[in-house]
């Protein structure tokens, strides 16, 4: 229940509404999953490995469970599911409590015996661990990643060698298992209260800023007048490397695709403010043709228009948010 709990915080303090909680319970149940994974990778190594289970336990064990859910976290980055550092540490903590729930009640399982006080480090502690290294792995990854549209995997590596040392300082015990309890529910939430307000004041910043970009696109292409500037030459000089229907074609998924990304970062402003817009057919009906659009237009064509469609992770993020 505390990790669970936690994680219903989080999202409550999340005032942007980033993630949705179908999202939140399909992360937790593969989570759930790794933990699976876990079990028999684990099992595997022990019986290999010439280690008894306190030096695997501190030294294996975090580098292959925290490995594991940091390729959900990583599935999610590559789908433009996390745009920011709210969603990244919602999602890592949504991954690591599935893993705890799962890992605990199996515990209960095969140690239902235990007395009170193991099932209080196991709650509050070892679950909560979980859920906060992964967290801290998708914050960290998210910071160092943010920039990039392809990302090289060896740019997750400080994230989940962040993870690890975390999770093998707690399988120590340098402090009785108590003490360590209490000092991670205490240095935990104030690092992610001071990444939720840093996200938020970040992406308040990007929001009016990309809001006035795509405006003023949106209106250059809009007033007729587009053949004048940037836009009107770079169509121009697409004519020699596309057939005319294609350059129309691309002409319009420029307009469908800034036309979308302002709808979403005005739905993004007004959950801000305590609102929220629901999303009509018209907008699904721009999707669609929007899908069809990039099939007349080809991977070249959208290639071509980087320039002008601010196609960065956080856009991408974006519309598949509103999506």
């Amino acid at each position: 229940m505390p990790v669970l709990i936690f994680l219903v915080v989080l999202l409550y303090m999340d005032s942007y509404k980033l993630v949705s909680f179908s999202t939140v319970l399909w992360v937790i149940v593969a989570g759930g999953l790794t933990t699976v994974a876990a079990y028999f990778i684990n099992g595997f190594l022990l019986d290999w490995l010439p280690l008894g289970m306190k030096s695997f336990s501190r030294y294996v064990a975090p580098v292959v469970e925290e490995t594991l859910k940091g390729l959900v976290i990583v599935y999610l980055f590559r789908s433009h599911r996390i745009g920011f550092l709210v969603d990244s540490a919602i999602m890592g903590f949504a991954v690591g409590a599935g893993f705890a729930v799962v890992e605990n009640f199996y515990y209960l399982y095969t140690a239902g015996h235990a007395n009170l006080g193991v099932w209080i480090v196991r709650g509050f502690g070892t679950a909560v661990m979980h859920g906060g290294v992964t967290a801290i792995f998708g914050v960290i990854s998210q910071t160092v990643t943010e920039r990039s549209m392809k990302i090289n995997p060896l740019l997750y590596l400080p994230g989940l060698l962040a993870a690890i040392v975390l999770h093998s300082v707690f399988n120590h015990f340098v402090l009785p298992p108590i003490l360590m309890t209490l000092t991670f529910l205490t240095v935990l939430p104030p690092i992610l209260y001071l990444v939720f307000a840093k996200s938020a004041a970040h992406m308040h910043e990007w929001l009016e800023l990309d809001f006035d970009a795509d405006a003023k696109l949106l209106e250059q292409i809009n007033s007729g007048r587009f053949a004048e500037g940037k836009i009107g030459r770079f169509l121009h000089d697409l004519r020699d490397m596309f057939e005319g229907p294609v350059v129309v074609d691309m002409l319009c998924y420029l307009r469908l695709y800034t036309e979308l990304a302002l709808r979403a970062k005005g739905v993004l402003m007004m959950r801000e403010n305590g609102l929220d817009a629901p999303v009509g057919e018209r907008t699904k009906e721009k999707f669609t043709e929007m899908v069809y659009l990039e099939k007349s237009i080809g991977k070249t064509g959208v290639l071509a228009m980087r320039p002008f469609l601010h196609m960065t992770r956080k856009d991408l993020w974006q519309l598949y948010v509103l999506e």
